[in-house]
């Protein structure tokens, strides 16, 4: 790959800020998710990171035909997409149940699940499901230590599923879950604590059978763990930012040969003081939930993010000089995922030029 990859040709006619990305080397983060996978049987790949149609089409294109999404938003993007197989991952509450349950009745080719960690939940959706006479596919949420959402892998967790299985509208589809707290950067020591804490989700899993219930599959971890799950047999591993991919997890994940498919592009706009340059990337265009730094420059050298605010990103830098106002500065964000949905669309770049847009279809609550 050359080292300039990134670079525009036409930056006079770019908007700043923009994100733009690289289809080709979507394409090739799509291949090497497959090949990690072993094959697209085990890929449930999450769509949190792009919410863009043209991506999932990339995907359908190379044989991946399950998914999973975070928001009925993203669901129906999916179904819109073509996708077959639709996992939203998040417990539907209130009215996003009907809206889930009205995505199962006009969109009858794609096969649609949730997820649910409590009895109430399975009892609000069975309810609705039997109004409008229709069988719902339920994944268990299991909470293996993230201590974000799902039940711990206990006895309550195992009458939880007696429950789903034993609903007249659901059917118990299997376990699902998500482990984003382990990030060791040592490949060998992600393993040791990602096996451990799997191995109650194990143990949950024959409990259940013990009872005569079937636990048909699993799904579980996201990105860094994925390599791990994917040498599991029955168990579905749902990478997302690879497909992009970013400086945070680029830094930490050495054994992750994923390569940077997002750009995002500033301008300076203002040197107020010696070594101080203001860039145009602020909270509306960067992620900023993180500490400093919020983005790696990959054209501007010895630099220290130091001040952000709505609009402007400030920047301490002892060659400042060399740095002109009107510039345009490429960047990587450290976070994705919260980065992408706040522009309306993306550029798509091919050898420096310019070649299209693509709309983040599911940003918003609705499409």
């Amino acid at each position: 790959m050359k080292e300039d990859w990134f670079k525009l040709e036409n930056t006079d006619e770019i908007i700043t800020p923009s994100l733009v990305v690289f289809p080709k080397r979507i394409l090739h983060n799509i291949k090497l998710m497959i090949e990690i996978a072993g094959g697209t049987e085990s890929l449930r790949p999450h769509i949190k990171t792009h919410k863009m149609s043209e991506i999932i089409k990339m995907q359908i294109d190379n044989g991946i035909n399950k998914f999973k999404c975070a928001t009925i938003t993203e669901a129906e993007l999916l179904a819109k997409s073509g996708a077959k197989d639709i996992l939203l991952a998040i417990q539907p509450t209130g009215k996003n149940i009907s809206r889930f349950i009205s995505l199962i009745k006009i969109y009858p080719e794609s096969i649609f699940s949730t997820i649910v960690d409590n009895e109430y939940s399975l009892n609000e959706i069975n309810n609705r499901a039997i109004e409008e006479k229709i069988s719902v596919s339920i994944w268990l949420d299991i909470n293996n230590g993230m201590n974000r959402t799902g039940v711990e892998p206990n006895n309550e967790a195992c009458s939880i599923f007696q429950k789903i299985a034993s609903a007249s509208n659901l059917n118990a589809k299997g376990l699902h879950v998500y482990d984003g707290h382990i990030r060791e950067s040592d490949y060998s020591k992600r393993k040791q604590v990602c096996d451990n804490a799997f191995s109650h989700v194990l143990n949950l899993k024959k409990n259940i059978e013990k009872k005569g219930i079937l636990v048909d599959k699993i799904v579980a971890g996201g990105t860094p763990t994925f390599p791990i799950h994917a040498k599991r047999e029955n168990v579905e591993g749902s990478p997302g930012t690879s497909l992009l991919w970013d400086d945070r997890y680029g830094t930490a994940f050495e054994d992750l040969k994923f390569i940077h498919s997002a750009v995002l592009i500033g301008s300076i706009i203002s040197k107020p003081s010696k070594d101080l340059i203001c860039i145009n990337l602020g909270h509306k265009s960067v992620a900023s939930e993180m500490d400093f730094p919020r983005l790696s420059f990959l054209n501007l050298k010895n630099t220290e993010q130091i001040g952000h605010s709505e609009e402007h990103l400030v920047v301490k830098c002892n060659e400042s000089d060399k740095y002109p106002v009107g510039m345009i500065c490429y960047c990587i964000p450290s976070h994705i995922c919260p980065t992408v949905p706040k522009f309306s669309k993306v550029l798509t770049v091919d050898e420096g030029e310019v070649i299209g847009e693509w709309k983040v279809s599911a940003r918003d609550n609705m499409i």
